[in-house]
């Protein structure tokens, strides 16, 4: 079952870690047990997950971040923090900037270094029905071996012209790069639009430009608006009271994209 996943773009400022953070929330809310790995140093994403179990009234401490377990040799599922009922994170921190120092140092062969993530987190494949890998956008060995480690990718599309030239050039990317040159067996789930306003004529256009390039089946049914309260969230974690029209909101449209996810893992 394909179970690894990411959601990319070399273009910064897209929704990467927002997106990430709420598809995986509400999926653990209907059940499924999902996990959240944390591969940027900034670790924004380890910082949105303890904001957000601090709501809950959960108090969250890092033992052990990420790099920590690698060079310490402790297998990747000791590393998992609960941050609510069925949703996990594996947090990082500024220390993991030495990752790609540690491959090179560690492997000769450029492929080993690019598996080297693949093989660490396969104890946890068994353990989660989800797994989302967070990745910095950037072109670095740090993704190369983060997209090796996926089955699939889904393609985060801010609807403007740089972030259509991103997607394309990651699209490429993994082609010539990860699926040629290392074999990789990841696949481009979809395209994700994440719409400026809602009904904008830039929308319009760079979904149709979108449509042209990457064909209509590629782009997802269910679209994101940049929304104040998502930007909240990122300061406050993840609120969730269904008197909130706003936080309604919000989880309704990442439920939907995170049914439509699933329906394409299916179908």
């Amino acid at each position: 079952m394909e179970k690894v996943l990411s959601f990319a773009n070399f273009k910064g400022g897209v929704g990467k870690t927002s997106t990430t953070a709420l598809v995986g929330y509400n999926l653990a809310k209907v059940g499924k047990r999902v996990l959240m790995i944390d591969l940027d140093a900034q670790a924004n994403l380890t910082s949105l997950m303890i904001k957000t179990s601090s709501n809950d009234n959960e108090i969250t401490t890092i033992d052990k971040s990420l790099m920590r377990g690698i060079t310490e040799n402790i297998e990747s599922d000791k590393l998992a923090l609960v941050i609510k009922e069925n949703l996990y994170l594996i947090p990082n921190a500024v220390d993991f900037s030495v990752y790609p120092r540690y491959l090179e140092k560690n492997f000769n062969a450029e492929i080993d270094r690019v598996k080297y993530l693949k093989e660490y987190i396969k104890p946890l494949i068994s353990k989660f029905d989800y797994i989302f890998l967070d990745v910095p956008p950037t072109l670095s060995l740090l993704n190369d071996t983060a997209f090796y480690a996926c089955d699939q990718i889904i393609v985060v599309l801010q609807t403007q012209e740089r972030s259509l030239t991103g997607a394309e050039v990651f699209i490429q990317y993994l082609q010539n790069t990860l699926i040629d040159e290392f074999n990789a067996s990841c696949d481009v789930l979809g395209i994700l639009p994440v719409l400026s306003k809602r009904n904008a004529r830039v929308d319009e256009e760079i979904l149709e430009l979108a449509t042209e390039e990457f064909g209509e089946e590629y782009i997802f049914d269910h679209k994101i608006s940049l929304m104040e309260r998502v930007k909240r969230m990122d300061m406050t974690g993840i609120t969730d009271n269904p008197k909130d029209p706003h936080n309604k909101k919000v989880h309704s449209i990442f439920t939907l994209v995170g049914e439509e996810i699933l329906e394409r893992i299916d179908g």
